[in-house]
């Protein structure tokens, strides 16, 4: 039986049995179809693991990534001994928004995907906003 995204979200909401796997697809196309990055203002994109947090700018028009980094870098993790903490996420940020200006970006769309805007996903964009980066 096939559902429409939207059918599947109302179940959902309605405690209605939906795997877990198909949720989460769901909730993060759900907040991609309206964060697009174009070349004028890319999109910055969040990963976050139980041990490390990964970000990178893209430009959807063309899908390249223009910069990336995350807390396995040199320079963070010897500053940081651990890449779960939102002083790392901080650093990560400020060092994202550093290469960026490099190559003359200076405004963003900042994508969370399917996290929330809490802890160590606040705590990148925080980094970001003080490095330079206008989203």
């Amino acid at each position: 039986m096939k559902f429409s995204k939207k059918a599947l979200l109302k179940l959902k909401n309605k405690n209605k049995k939906l795997k877990p796997d198909k949720y989460k697809k769901l909730k993060r196309e759900s907040l991609r179809g309206s964060v697009k990055g174009t070349k004028e203002r890319p999109r910055l994109s969040v990963f976050r693991s139980n041990e490390n947090i990964y970000a990178q700018i893209i430009d959807d028009t063309t899908s390249n990534t223009i910069v990336s980094c995350s807390t396995l870098d040199r320079d963070i993790k010897l500053k940081v001994n651990n890449g779960r903490t939102c002083d790392a996420s901080r650093r990560m940020g400020e060092k994202l928004a550093k290469l960026s200006l490099r190559k003359n970006i200076t405004k963003i769309v900042f994508d969370r995907g399917p996290y929330l805007y809490h802890g160590r996903i606040k705590a990148l964009a925080d980094g970001a906003r003080a490095g330079g980066l206008q989203f």
